[in-house]
């Protein structure tokens, strides 16, 4: 059984799992550029790196022990959070959906509205 939060990841159009760096960590990719980094513990997720705005990067990491500056990422641009149960879902998927969207929205205008419209290939390629 696939951990719920992996799973939600490859919910998003074009997503897609790679393990560019062995095994582990599971990297999270639309359009071939990274949304989201996940760490792995017992077939579950320990933790996940996501891409995130610096204004609310700072916010989140103030309102939230779990959120820390991405590790081994630019801390400016990724937080880390910390999937110890202080979080709840909704919020999860909404920085799910925000990496995801920024990642999306840097992609050139013809492999967005590929991905966006599900027409895209198993490498991340817009056909």
């Amino acid at each position: 059984m696939r951990d719920p939060i992996m799973a939600y990841c490859l919910s998003k159009k074009g997503a897609l799992e790679d393990y560019p760096f062995g095994p582990l960590p599971v990297v999270m990719k639309v359009g071939g550029k990274m949304f989201a980094l996940l760490s792995m513990e017992d077939h579950k997720v320990s933790h996940i790196s996501l891409k995130c705005d610096p204004v609310i990067a700072a916010n989140l990491r103030e309102q939230h022990e779990a959120v820390q500056p991405g590790y081994h990422l630019n801390k400016k641009h990724w937080n880390t959070v910390t999937l110890d149960g202080s979080l709840s879902e909704a919020d999860l998927h909404d920085m799910i959906d925000h990496s995801y969207d920024l990642v999306l929205n840097t992609l050139p205008k013809a492999k967005r509205l590929a991905i966006t419209q599900r027409l895209v290939s198993s490498d991340g390629q817009a056909t």
